[in-house]
């Protein structure tokens, strides 16, 4: 009998080990030496601090993802409103030979980006997406948001230009919802994407290698699975000192959409924005 009391003590104390009293029971009941119980606890007590990282990583994880800035309105480009709502600011031409559609990057907001004038044509439109939460649009930033309003001003444009081609600008993060716009029921003519990913999960991955980021990650965009069966243009602008997202990840996407053209500069992440150079166009 004492015997299997003991054994039925050793299989509860199995069963609940995430107790203080059952970890000190089940120390004393193996007779261990002094050593191999600090061993034992400083193995207890490293695993509930990696649990308390990864829990607070999942809960922080669209914190360290969006970036959004909330300054005043400065530069080239104008507000660009749907049914009297700003959804995003612009510059638009009276005769367009092309309209641009922009999802920027994951910081600051799309008032920021007239730099992107330079790269275009005097003859094309470009209109910069304003995600939710960012700049003056209320909401809150997730894949789910960004990629409705990235659906929502694209069919805006296309509604108002049914005879112009409408090409999309997918610049880092925004590389994502860009792709996205691939499904709709008329696609954009081109898509250039500006030192994309090929899946952000990928991206995540390499940078917290320590923690189950693929397991975690609440959004996750895959431009390799958007792009697959789009017959339209693909442009993808790699960087070669690119510390964000490493060149890798765009010349992974490269390779997998097979008509895609490839086109590596030097520079890090945001360095094409002030390369003359580089000309967007249809």
């Amino acid at each position: 009998m004492p015997a299997l009391r003991s054994r039925y003590r050793k299989i509860w104390l199995a069963k609940n080990l995430e107790t203080p009293s059952a970890w000190f029971f089940l120390v004393k009941s193996l007779g261990l030496t002094y050593w191999q119980k600090t061993i034992l606890r400083s193995l207890r007590n490293a695993v509930l601090l990696y649990l308390i990282v990864v829990i607070a990583m999942f809960l922080l994880q669209r914190q360290l993802l969006y970036f959004p800035s909330h300054d005043p309105p400065k530069g080239d480009l104008k507000p660009w409103l749907a049914e009297d709502r700003l959804i995003g600011f612009c510059r638009e031409v009276a005769e367009p030979k092309t309209i641009w559609l922009m999802m920027h990057g994951n910081a600051g907001q799309a008032a920021d980006r007239d730099y992107v004038l330079e790269r275009l044509a005097d003859s094309d439109s470009l209109y910069v997406l304003e995600y939710p939460g960012y700049g003056a649009r209320e909401g809150k930033p997730t894949k789910l948001s960004i990629d409705l309003a990235a659906a929502e001003a694209f069919r805006v444009l296309r509604a108002k230009n049914p005879s112009r081609p409408i090409c999309v600008l997918g610049e880092s993060l925004g590389s994502g919802p860009a792709c996205m716009l691939t499904h709709e029921p008329s696609p954009p003519e081109k898509v250039f994407l500006a030192v994309p990913y090929d899946t952000l999960p990928n991206v995540a991955a390499k940078r917290f290698f320590f923690l189950p980021v693929r397991l975690l990650m609440l959004d996750r965009w895959n431009n390799v699975q958007a792009l697959q069966g789009y017959e339209g243009e693909v442009e993808i602008l790699a960087a070669s000192e690119d510390e964000v997202i490493p060149p890798t990840h765009a010349e992974a996407l490269a390779r997998q959409v097979p008509h895609a053209k490839l086109i590596r500069i030097r520079g890090g992440h945001n360095d094409w924005s002030f390369d003359r150079s580089i000309q967007i166009r249809r």
